[in-house]
C-alpha cells in the first residue's frame, strides 16, 4: 500500500495536525499517511486528533530527530 508523506518538520502545533487533517480528507479510505513532525507536542496532539477524526495511529517512531507517525484512514 502506498504511503502519503506529509512533512511538517519546522512547524509548531497545530500546523502538523492541520496538515494531517488535510491529507486525511484528500486520501481514499484505507490510505496510510506518514506524518513527520519535530514539535514535541505532536506526540500528544496527533494521537488525540487521529482518534477524534476516526483515523488510527499504526506507528509512532523517532526518525532522525523528528517524530514519524503512520496514520491509517478508516
Amino acid at each position: 500500500m502506498t504511503e502519503i508523506l506529509v512533512d511538517a518538520r519546522g512547524h509548531r502545533c497545530p500546523v502538523p495536525t492541520l496538515r494531517l487533517r488535510r491529507a486525511l480528507e484528500a486520501a481514499p479510505p484505507g490510505a496510510r499517511i506518514r506524518l513527520l513532525a519535530d514539535d514535541p507536542l505532536a506526540r500528544i496532539d496527533v494521537p488525540h486528533f487521529a482518534a477524534d477524526a476516526g483515523a488510527e495511529v499504526l506507528e509512532v517512531a523517532d526518525a532522525d530527530g523528528a517524530l514519524s507517525f503512520l496514520v491509517a484512514r478508516r
